[in-house]
């Protein structure tokens, strides 16, 4: 008989890495529920495992992708994605992050998004936007505890589960005003260095 894998504790700290294709179906397991039940993500159909492994590809290595596991599972994971196609944006990244409902409230949220904003930081981004399907308490009071400073509303500009549904913008500086445009480090290297300095802390 096979070993059994171990099923996560919302009480046990994740360990954090970065994605690999691999991971599509944990990520999936994490996402499809809140696609399909809650107006949290504009989605109206789950992707298929095949979709999200190319979304891993298409995002890594030019942005981070983080997933937590716990035990032998993925509870959650952060990633940054293009804002806007157009060159002139390129140092600017929209965040996201999903985590599973048993370990939200555990700080897993908080950790990854963490992780996430060290990683752009290190890589070279200017600016991470944040937007928010309202309304959404628990995403607003994490995103505002790490910075991110509320930019405006756009009113019914998607229609989900019978309603149309609002989304409220937010930004965080990751650099400074006076920062100057470079080229973008890899997201890997950038996670390791995150992982250096945080060892260097403890």
């Amino acid at each position: 008989m096979g070993a059994m894998s171990r099923p996560a504790d919302p009480r046990e700290r994740p360990s954090f890495r970065m994605a690999r294709p691999e991971d599509a179906a944990g990520c999936l397991a994490i996402y499809a529920p809140v696609v399909r039940d809650t107006a949290i993500s504009f989605e109206l159909e789950p992707p298929g495992e095949e979709e999200l492994r190319r979304r891993i590809e298409a995002t890594l290595p030019g942005k981070p992708w983080i997933v937590a596991h716990a035990g032998d599972e993925a509870v959650g994971y952060a990633c940054a994605s293009t804002f806007r196609e157009r060159p002139a944006y390129r140092w600017t990244v929209e965040a996201s992050v999903v985590v599973a409902p048993e370990h939200r409230g555990h700080g897993t949220g908080r950790a990854l998004l963490e992780l996430l904003l060290a990683c752009l930081r290190e890589q070279g981004f200017r600016t991470a936007i944040g937007v928010v399907a309202l309304p959404n308490p628990a995403s607003i009071r994490l995103i505002e505890s790490l910075g991110f400073r509320a930019v405006g509303t756009l009113h019914g500009v998607g229609f989900k589960h019978g309603a149309w549904r609002d989304t409220g913008w937010w930004e965080l500086d990751l650099a400074g005003a006076d920062a100057r445009p470079a080229p973008l480090r890899d997201a890997e290297e950038a996670f390791a260095a995150v992982g250096r300095g945080k060892a260097r802390e403890r």
